[in-house]
């Protein structure tokens, strides 16, 4: 049996016992049979059967990196949160990720990315989990699953449908302004360093005062905006499925560091009640001509995981990790997802996900939490409940954030939004269509959505997405109809 050559370490077992091979089983003989006291034989083949978790529902295939956040921009007279006071310079950690597909997908599919960015500050964790879009396709939480369900793979031959798409999309009429974004030139990124980053959701901040503010985040690429046609996101689906996560990981690599400049917009609390549309509807834009965009700070992306799977794999993004001067809106999408992504983690990777790398915070944690699997990290309080005589944690209700943070009044009801005068689900869409779009932009419209209705989609489902692009703008639904009808 050979020796470890100098300097080189000795394999050993998972608690550090020395091994005997790592090519040959015990065996009585040669040619015997395995023993079962083999016990690191034992242990690698159990380890091995046990090495995957279960993939995200949503954002399965995704990468990641570490880096900095760094403030440019006083912004102190709306916030108190410690990562955006004046020259604050806080580590983060982001991950990018496409919707619907699974692991094992390409990543120049046409799906929206995810843009989920975790700060590690003084006041504990801050979680900011959004998208490259400013939108999404539903308002109301109660329809998210029913939306990806109809994203995924069918139940009766496991393959994606495009007629299933489409049929929840003209069902649902709030889809319009998100598929506008989905199916021009933003639904496939060129890489994850030419996409924009959009907290999407209405969060609200306060300041120092007291006083509130409802804002949004848009975090604009420093390497600018680029895309990929379809024909070319087919070719690199079929050449490179793994093309975005591996310019990510070889730009930092090489020493050239993607960034993005964050810039919020602010509402001064008391325009909500009366502003011309719901300004916490998740399928709605603010005009940047009402509320100019602020700059705040730069995001910095600079240091690679040392392992994929315990940095990025691990990672647990979720919208109810809100630092003081950070608070959510009622926004009806929010405030389901601060239930369901903590609820996903502990699905997926236990009940002490907070421990791991990734999730942990950078300062000391006193909590009461105790026990569950692979729990190593103990309270250190006296006694495991509060209050208590002995010592331990107490709370501190003026640093901590209200989980509510505005006045609410009425009866309980299950209604959609109170419409207001500029409340319709076409508008915004048809705005960007027209006004935001150029002639060329509009042509790509037109042909990925056509292509995209002819694979598969049926002819009732087919009739009600011609009238759903008529009602974002009669000229665009027109050519698309032509374009699908063969013209």
């Amino acid at each position: 049996m050979s020796s470890p050559a100098q300097n080189v370490p000795r394999t050993t077992n998972n608690v550090g016992i020395a091994v005997g091979s790592d090519e040959n089983s015990l065996t009585v003989g040669p040619d015997g049979p395995i023993l079962l006291h083999d016990h690191y034989l034992i242990e690698k083949m159990a380890q091995f059967n046990r090495e995957r978790v279960p993939e995200r529902v949503v954002h399965a295939k995704g990468s990641g990196a570490y880096g900095f956040f760094k403030v440019t921009n006083d912004v102190s007279q709306f916030t108190k949160a410690d990562l955006f006071q004046p020259g604050k310079t806080t580590e983060m950690l982001a991950r990018f990720s496409t919707v619907a597909g699974e692991q094992g997908s390409p990543d120049t599919w046409r799906d929206p990315r995810g843009f989920a960015l975790k700060f590690y500050t003084e006041q504990g964790n801050y979680d900011l989990v959004g998208n490259n879009t400013p939108v999404f396709f539903v308002r109301d939480t109660i329809k998210f699953q029913d939306f990806i369900r109809s994203q995924k793979r069918r139940p009766d031959n496991g393959l994606r449908d495009n007629d299933m798409q489409w049929d929840f999309w003209t069902l649902s009429p709030e889809s319009a302004h998100m598929v506008t974004w989905l199916m021009g030139d933003r639904g496939i990124p060129k890489t994850y360093r030419h996409m924009n980053g959009y907290g999407s959701h209405t969060y609200m901040w306060v300041n120092a005062g007291g006083e509130k503010f409802w804002i949004k985040y848009h975090f604009k690429t420093d390497q600018g905006i680029d895309f990929l046609t379809q024909e070319e996101a087919d070719r690199l689906a079929g050449s490179d499925g793994d093309l975005h996560r591996r310019d990510l990981f070889h730009a930092i690599e090489s020493g050239n560091a993607p960034s993005w400049t964050l810039y919020v917009q602010v509402m001064p609390f008391d325009d909500a009640p009366d502003y011309r549309f719901n300004p916490f509807d998740l399928t709605k834009v603010w005009p940047h001509g009402d509320y100019p965009l602020i700059e705040v700070g730069r995001m910095t992306l600079n240091r690679n995981p040392e392992d994929f799977f315990i940095h990025i794999e691990q990672a647990a993004f979720e919208p109810s990790n809100l630092v003081p001067g950070i608070g959510p809106s009622p926004d009806k999408m929010l405030l389901g997802r601060l239930f369901s992504y903590p609820d996903t983690h502990r699905y997926r990777i236990g009940p002490n996900y907070a421990q791991l790398p990734p999730n942990r915070a950078h300062i000391p944690v006193h909590s009461y939490a105790k026990d569950g699997p692979m729990r190593f990290d103990p309270s250190r309080a006296a006694r495991p409940y509060a209050p208590n005589s002995y010592g331990g944690p107490a709370a501190a209700t003026q640093e901590s954030t209200d989980p509510v943070g505005w006045e609410t009044a009425g009866e309980l009801v299950r209604e959609a939004y109170t419409k207001r005068r500029e409340d319709d689900d076409f508008g915004q869409p048809g705005t960007m269509v027209r006004k935001v779009l150029d002639d060329a932009a509009r042509a790509r419209l037109v042909s990925n959505v056509a292509g995209h209705l002819l694979n598969g989609v049926s002819k009732p489902v087919l009739e009600r997405a011609l009238q759903y692009w008529r009602n974002v703008d009669k000229e665009l639904g027109d050519r698309i109809a032509k374009k699908v009808n063969g013209g």
